[in-house]
Order: C-alpha cells, then sequence, then structure tokens
C-alpha cells in the first residue's frame, strides 16, 4: 500500500471510500493485477467509536475465500447472529464450515480489512474527497478537494448513503422516506445503566457494553467502560443530534440519563429505504451504501456491500485488462440489484414487526412461532446470513448460480479445501470425474483446471442435498458459473462468457 502525493496521476481504477466495501473492492482488484487507487476523506482508517457490528456467515465464506477468515475469527465473538425481527434464527445445523456470524465492531472490521491490503499493491489517497468527476468514452477525469486531479479508466463510488458520485452520474435512488428515527451513541455514564432492551410506546431501545463477550449464546458485558446506546425518538429527528439530545431521550425512556458524559460519537439512523435505479452508468459504478441504504435491522448492509465488491472486482479487472467485453459489468448490477432489493423488503419488514402496538405485537408472536419450525428457520436464516444467494444464470443443476461449498477435496497432491483454490481469486474448473477428462478444454490462463475426488454427500443451506456433479466451473467470487455433464455440453460458453476466449499461441 502506497500514500501518494503527486499532483496528477493515472490509475486503472479510482475507488471513493476507504470503507468495508471500498476496501473490498479494492483488494479484488489488486489481487487481478489491476492498479487501483482509493480516495478517502480519513486522514487514517480510524473510526471514531465502533460502529455497526457483526459478520453474517456468507461474508465470512467471502473471507476464508481469500484466506483472511481467521484473521476476523480470531478478534471476533462467534455466534448466532442471523435473526428477523429480533427472533433469533440458529444456522449450526447448515452444512457450512461457518454455520455462525461474528460479534465484531466495524470499527474492529475496517482495521483487519485495511491490514490486508496494505498487503497489496493499492494506492491511497487519504486525507482527500472527490468533488466532482468528469466521463469520456476513454475514461473518467477526477477532482480532489485538494485541487489534484485523477485520470482512471473507471470510477467506483463507495461512498456511501450520500453518495456524491451517485449523485454526479445522475442515477435516479428511488425507494421510501424514513418512518422512523434512532439516536445511536458511545457514551461515558456517572451510574450503571440498565443494561438490554426496552420496548415502549415511542418504539424499541438498547443499552449495551462496547466490551463484550458471548458464552453459551449469551451475551455477558463487562461491568464500567464505554456504553452503547441505541434509542427510538418519538418523533423524526433531522439534523446533527447532540449529547443534549441524547439526554432527554434517556430521560424519557429510563427516567434518568445515568450522568452520560464524553460521547466518542452521536449519530442517526433512520429506516429510510432506497436503492439505486442502476449500479452502473457508463464508467462510474456503484457499490455498498451508495447503491442502497436500509434500516440497519439484521445487520445486512455492511454484509451486502462487501459481497457487493467481491462480484464486481474479478469482472471490473477483466474489462479493465481487456480479456472481457466491458458487457460483462452489465452482470454486476443484473445479479447484485435484486439481492439488495430482497434486502430492502425484509428489513422494511421487519421494522413494520418491530413497532410497539397491541396487535403488531400479536403479529410478531405469530411471526415468531412460524420462525420456530424448522423449514421456515432454515429459508429465513439462509436469507438473513446471505447463504441462499441465488444468480439467475439459467436453467440446469441446483448448484449453477449458487455458492459453491468448501469441501475436503483428494487430489494427486494431497487434501485441499475448495476455498483454499480461491484465495488468489482465480477462476476454478474443478473436475470430479476421470482424471485428465478436461485437459484438452481449451480455456483462458486464468481459469485453474484441478482433478479431485469428493466422496461426501453434497447439500446446500435451505435446499437440502442436491446431485453429486462431474465438474463446476467457479466464479472468484466462489459462485458456480457452469455445472458439468460427462458430454462438457455449454461449457466452452461459459468460459467464454465469464472469463474471455482462451489465449492463442
Amino acid at each position: 500500500m502506497t500514500e501518494s502525493v503527486s499532483r496528477n496521476a493515472e490509475h486503472a481504477v479510482v475507488i471513493t471510500g476507504g470503507g468495508p466495501t471500498g476496501l473490498m473492492l479494492a483488494a479484488e482488484l489488486a489481487l487481478a493485477g489491476v492498479d487501483v487507487a482509493v480516495v478517502e476523506r480519513r486522514a487514517s482508517q480510524d473510526l471514531p467509536g465502533s460502529r455497526a457490528g457483526g459478520l453474517h456467515a456468507r461474508t465470512i465464506e467471502i473471507f476464508d475465500q481469500r484466506g483472511i477468515a481467521d484473521r476476523f475469527l480470531a478478534e471476533g465473538q462467534v455466534a448466532q447472529v442471523a435473526g428477523f425481527a429480533s427472533v433469533r434464527l440458529d444456522l449450526s445445523d447448515f452444512p457450512t464450515r461457518h454455520n455462525y456470524g461474528l460479534g465484531l465492531w466495524q470499527n474492529h472490521i475496517e482495521r483487519i480489512l485495511a491490514g490486508w491490503v496494505g498487503e497489496l499493491p493499492v494506492t491511497f489517497y487519504r486525507g482527500r474527497e472527490v468533488t466532482g468527476f468528469v466521463q469520456d468514452t476513454a475514461g473518467v477525469n477526477v477532482a480532489l478537494s485538494d485541487g489534484q486531479s485523477l485520470r482512471a479508466a473507471y470510477l467506483a463510488g463507495c461512498d456511501g448513503g450520500r453518495s456524491l458520485v451517485r449523485k454526479a452520474a445522475g442515477i435516479d435512488f428511488p425507494g421510501w422516506d424514513p418512518t422512523t428515527s434512532s439516536l445511536r451513541a458511545e457514551v461515558e455514564m456517572t451510574e450503571e445503566p440498565e443494561l438490554g432492551i426496552r420496548r415502549t410506546p415511542s418504539g424499541t431501545h438498547a443499552l449495551g457494553k462496547v466490551e463484550y463477550q458471548i458464552k453459551d449464546g449469551e451475551v455477558i458485558y463487562k461491568p464500567g467502560g464505554t456504553v452503547g446506546v441505541v434509542l427510538t425518538e418519538p418523533h423524526i429527528g433531522t439534523g446533527e443530534p447532540t449529547l443534549r439530545d441524547l439526554s432527554e431521550g434517556l430521560i424519557a425512556v429510563y427516567g434518568t440519563d445515568y450522568g452520560v458524559h464524553s460521547p466518542t460519537w452521536i449519530s442517526r439512523f433512520t429506516d429510510m429505504t432506497r436503492q439505486a435505479a442502476a449500479y452502473r452508468q457508463g464508467r462510474v459504478l456503484l457499490a455498498g451504501d451508495a447503491a442502497h441504504v436500509h434500516s440497519p435491522v439484521g445487520g445486512q448492509g455492511l454484509n451486502t456491500g462487501v459481497q457487493d465488491a467481491a462480484n464486481l472486482g474479478w469482472k471490473l479487472a477483466q474489462v479493465v485488462k481487456g480479456t472481457s467485453p466491458e458487457s460483462l459489468l452489465d452482470t454486476y448490477h443484473a445479479e447484485r440489484h435484486p439481492v439488495a432489493a430482497r434486502v430492502l423488503r425484509n428489513t422494511m419488514a421487519q421494522v413494520a414487526l418491530m413497532r410497539v402496538d397491541d396487535r403488531i405485537e400479536a403479529l410478531r408472536d405469530t411471526v415468531a412461532e412460524l420462525l420456530g419450525m424448522d423449514e421456515p428457520r432454515r429459508y429465513f436464516a439462509a436469507m438473513m446470513s446471505g447463504l441462499d444467494i441465488h444468480y439467475d444464470l439459467g436453467e440446469g443443476h441446483p448448484l449453477l448460480g449458487r455458492r459453491m461449498p468448501d469441501l475436503d477435496l483428494a487430489t494427486a497432491d494431497g487434501p485441499l479445501r475448495v476455498f483454499s483454490l480461491l484465495h488468489d481469486a482465480r477462476p476454478v474448473l474443478l473436475n470430479l470425474g476421470e482424471p485428465g477428462g478436461f485437459d484438452t478444454v481449451p480455456r483462458p490462463d486464468r481459469v485453474q483446471l484441478v482433478d479431485a475426488t469428493y466422496e461426501g454427500a453434497w447439500e446446500l443451506p435451505a435446499l437440502g442435498p442436491v446431485p453429486a456433479p462431474t465438474a463446476v466451473l467457479i466464479r472468484p467470487d466462489g459462485y458456480v458459473a457452469w455445472v458439468g455433464s460427462p458430454g462438457r455440453q455449454g461449457l466452452g460458453d461459459a468460459l467464454a462468457t465469464w472469463f474471455g476466449a482462451p489465449a492463442t499461441a
């Protein structure tokens, strides 16, 4: 990782925003050998306060595919974090190596991601912001707040819900205005507060400690220390919240403000729900909160953004390097827009179910009863954890368009895991039939050919058992692009569609 001080520079891709989505996208591009730069307004990766917390199972798998999951697991709290409208969803019986979530605050998630990116050739322009851009047929001129200008083939907006990139690109952001707002803060208190969740006519509120442990599924808070506060406001708030707003909100709900003082940060979030009408406009692309905003209920925002980046990175790299046509970028919107649209819908449903009203309470109890049954529980747990994502790649085997399981394979060189084949973000043609059966298949150089055997059962979350395939073509993001048959029907088209034409001698 390098810090740039030049007045004018050229890069293949410029990313604005160095949060989790921007960092993940930068890493994906760097792994593919693309010259990438990140413009980040913060002078360092330090993030005031802990912010959001938690990784869902599919995001942990994404990190495992790059060989970095252990970095997060070493610092987080393994727990069943998936839930729907406060109904906890256990996925410990799911067929995945990571059948759990991870309690880990966003400031640590960013720090660990930035540490990984720091090992890769990524240029950073810190303490600066993108103030505008002009795109032409060959690239994008990007203006920075310090007067510097960058030239890039593509500009990726990972700059949050108020995205300047989205606005300047003229991309519509339709959706729903907020119906509720909440204060969120990290503060010190002179008195020991009443921890836990409280419901009042104004909504749901919570007090907890930033320092905690999870034992036997229960959150154990450490005494003393910084307190995390979430307060639903009686009316939709506007403007920048203050310590006085927080104090008055605490008194209204708890009868005291517990001597609140020394805030690390105070912010306001709402259930505003919006999604970019297009994830791409010419040479400008959107990912993360720049492409979709919604209530934080269910903890899906950060996870969806990281997975946007995993989907986009390898595609953009191939287009930049000329191995794939620009039309490959159209599949980014086609695949990720429906995923986020579903997140928007389920967060809206959850917000409605969490309103404080006797009739809603009865409905919430009914939903909780349904989610206590195995089939609904598996369906919703797979949805909330991201393990059920299915890209529409046409009719065929149930694996097509779904995540490739991390199987324990046997090869001539010894045992290996499927995910270990994806550490370098390269596609894999995995032959599980007769060894050498695909040796003569023309394929792009980047596509690894691996002969292996697997004797276990094939099973997918929520779907259950599926037939064992003869071979699979695995994209760099871990999704299956083709499922084999002895006749190899469609393999050539799949290789060309996703990874370009094979190199000619």
